[in-house]
Order: structure tokens, then sequence, then C-alpha cells
């Protein structure tokens, strides 16, 4: 069995670095496409070292662009690298333009698509990340569902039973394997003067977020609030795309927040890990702080990953983020982690060697 392994970012890396890992150790043939739809090297390459993979076979080098240019771009690339390479089968994971692409590129070649992180719905398709997990989970072969809940959403969408598979997510096996690893890495902490369980991690680079200037002037004020508040340190390793759009609108950056340069995945698991809270837009860090029982608000109006927030562990933002944080520090954090035991790549590929000997 040969498969194509197919990325962009950096919570592609993050979450296809255990299924790379166990084709390492069960020797299965594959190979990797990396697209470069993240190009900065601390959003990129050093997530490859940190996470001790090897480097990808091929590079597109996609680079930014409208969502078509990106797209096309890598659907050119990646088509040629199928051709050549004849996998079995591809896996993609997420909602991402590379996503997208890998899934479009592959069933215009009648190569079957395993697609990772399945089901997830947001129901805001002004959001270019619904558009493509949609479309990706409808031209797969095997869909996993990282909970049973995302298995009901992809039934009621008419998606055969028996494309579906209940996996779990492989960011817990990602949090889980590395957590012992980060904590090597406490002088993340310490390089910012932090105190664990004494400050509050901020992540903020959606377009809806950061693009809007009155959106982003308005969570930069609604920070400075909770840190007149709480009086604890704000710490926001910025973004590229907001660092571009802070300079853009002239911002000046409030007191208490501390900027700092995008942070390596082993530092940023041990910022997480040692948040008081945590605010962000991503739906990763979602799921890493549920996983992570750290509270979190998600500073959205919609989430994809409900399961959060049935666990406990999450909430999206209302209109007085001070409230909700108030709130969410007042929860006790023994809820459920409903994303796995850390297990969810070996079930797949088991699934893939199963599917492949019939």
């Amino acid at each position: 069995m040969k498969i194509g392994i197919i990325l962009g970012t950096r919570p592609e890396i993050i979450k296809l670095a255990p299924i790379i890992k166990q084709s390492e150790r069960e020797k299965i043939d594959y190979f990797i496409i990396h697209t470069n739809q993240h190009y900065s090297a601390n959003l990129d390459s050093i997530f490859f070292e940190e996470l001790e993979l090897p480097k990808p076979k091929y590079n597109l080098n996609a680079g930014s662009g409208t969502h078509a240019e990106e797209t096309g771009k890598m659907m050119i690339g990646i088509e040629k690298i199928l051709e050549k390479e004849k996998p079995d089968c591809i896996l993609v994971e997420g909602d991402t333009n590379s996503v997208l692409a890998g899934a479009l590129a592959s069933a215009k070649l009648q190569i079957p698509i395993g697609h990772i992180e399945a089901g997830l719905r947001s129901y805001d398709r002004k959001m270019p990340e619904e558009i493509n997990r949609i479309m990706t989970d409808h031209i797969s072969d095997y869909l996993f569902a990282p909970t049973k809940e995302a298995r009901k959403i992809l039934l009621k969408e008419g998606i055969p039973d028996k494309k579906i598979y209940v996996t779990g997510n492989t960011i817990a096996d990602a949090v889980y394997q590395n957590l012992e690893i980060s904590k090597k890495r406490e002088n993340a902490l310490e390089n910012l003067c932090l105190k664990k369980g004494n400050y509050f991690l901020i992540t903020c680079h959606r377009p809806s977020n950061v693009d809007n200037e009155k959106n982003f002037i308005g969570l930069l004020n609604q920070f400075k609030m909770l840190y007149d508040k709480f009086g604890i340190p704000m710490v926001f390793p910025m973004h590229p795309r907001s660092r571009k759009m802070l300079e853009k609108f002239n911002f000046k950056v409030p007191n208490g927040i501390k900027i700092t340069e995008p942070a390596g995945y082993l530092d940023f698991l041990q910022l997480e890990k040692n948040a008081k809270l945590i605010l962000t837009d991503s739906g990763g860090i979602q799921e890493e702080a549920c996983i992570l029982k750290v509270p979190c608000v998600t500073l959205r109006e919609n989430t994809e990953r409900p399961e959060t927030i049935q666990a406990g562990g999450n909430m999206l933002m209302t209109g007085d983020l001070y409230k909700d944080c108030k709130k969410m520090l007042a929860k006790n954090r023994k809820w459920k982690n409903p994303f796995g035991n850390g297990n969810a790549s070996e079930k797949i590929l088991n699934i893939l060697r199963k599917n492949y000997e019939k």
C-alpha cells in the first residue's frame, strides 16, 4: 500500500505528524507533498524539525494569493506528482485550500481520498474553510470522523455509512505524544517572564477578526479591558496575517498585551498547558485547550468544534468578554476529552490497510 500525504499549513503538519510517524513504524510506503501554503519558517519548517519528521518529498511553494490562485496552483502541482507516484490513496486533514486542492486533484485521477477530521461544520458559508470541508467530505472515499457527532452530521448530508469511520482526532495523538517532550521547553515561560497559571494566551488571525478594522480594534480594546480587570499578562503570539493588518491599520498595541513572534509547536504547547485561560479563533487550539483541560473562550460567533462546548471546556464569545472569561474561569476542569485517547492514527492506517487488502 502506497499513501500520499498532502499538507500545507502548521495545523496540518501537527495533526498529520502522528500519521507520518505511525507509517514509519509500520513501514508503510508513503510520500509527503507540502503545498507550502504556510511559507514562513516559524510557521512551517520549524515544525518538521521539532516533531522530528522527514522532509517532504515534494514542495510546491504555492505561497499566498487569492483562494482561486492558491487552489489552482496547488492542483496543478499535485496532479503532476500523483500521476508520477500513482498512490493507492491520499490523505488530507482539515479544511484548508491545500486540503481541497489535494482532494479535487485526486478525485479527478480516481485516486481514493481519506479525509481526516471529516464531518466538522460551523454552518457559516462565509467561512472559506466551511466550503472546503463540505466539498472534501462529499468527494472522499474514507471519512475519518473525530467524534460520533461528526458522524451524525455526515449521515444527515447523505454520505453512506460504509464510508464513515469514527476514529478520534489525531490532534489528541499529537498532544499526548509531545506533551512530555515539551516539558523540556519550560524556558518558553521564563523567556516571556510568565508564571504558570498566571497569564491569558491569545491567538487571533481569522479574516473576520483581523481584516475588518472595526472588529480588530474592538478585540484589542477588549483585551486591554481584560488586562485592566484581571491584572495579569496577556500573551499574543501574533500570526503574520494579524501583524500585517495591525501595521496596515496603524494600531498601537494596548498596555498589558505582550506581542510575540509565532511560537514553535513545543513551546506553544507549554504556553497552552500553563495558561490560566485561552482566547482563540483557531479551531485546532479549541481542541488542544479542551484536551489540556485549560478553559477557552472562542473569539467567534460559531464553531465547528461543538464537542468542546458540550464537554464544558469552551464557549463562544458573547457581547461581554469579561463575563465570558469569568464564567470559564469558574469551571471545574474535570471535563472529559471528547477527541479520543491518542490512537487515532493507528486506527486510520488499520482501516486503510484492511480495505487495501480486500
